[in-house]
């Protein structure tokens, strides 16, 4: 058996964005890969993540707010893929041949409103994220497109 492709997707806190990357990537891509979570400045994962997440049939309430810096040296991801524009620059340099994407999304986490709001952020942040994922994971690993949509995943 190969050795599943390790990615690394960072944002700044390891809260949202990168907790709900991860955790789709490896839910669509299953033996393909194995996704990672990771900050320039990890902040815990955020409650909010994890119920989003469960509502589309994913746990991610395991899952750590690790520090990009421990993904070098013997830990180096295949893949390294930012979701937030202020990671990337405060990301720190990964030597070759690592592959490295550079993705943007809101940040759920700062929205503001009544619960109802801030919940219907964190849909629309989740849902433009898990797009982007299934896009990319399809294309890599050549995965039916309609068995890694969000919209297949939603629970009642």
């Amino acid at each position: 058996m190969t050795e599943k492709r390790r990615v690394l997707f960072v944002c700044t806190g390891a809260s949202c964005r990168s907790q709900i990357a991860a955790g789709w990537a490896q839910h669509i891509a299953g033996d393909h890969l194995r996704a990672f979570a990771a900050g320039t400045d990890p902040q815990g994962l955020n409650p909010r993540a994890v119920a989003i997440m469960r509502e589309i049939g994913v746990d991610i309430g395991q899952s750590r707010s690790a520090s990009v810096y421990e993904f070098l040296g013997a830990n180096l991801p295949d893949c390294v893929i930012t979701v937030c524009s202020e990671a990337g620059p405060n990301c720190p340099e990964f030597s070759s041949p690592v592959l490295t994407l550079r993705w943007s999304f809101d940040d759920p986490a700062s929205a503001d409103g009544n619960e109802a709001e801030v919940e219907a952020v964190f849909r629309r942040v989740r849902d433009e994220i898990c797009e982007s994922v299934s896009r990319w994971v399809c294309r890599e690993f050549d995965l039916d497109p309609v068995s890694s949509s969000v919209g297949s995943e939603r629970t009642a």
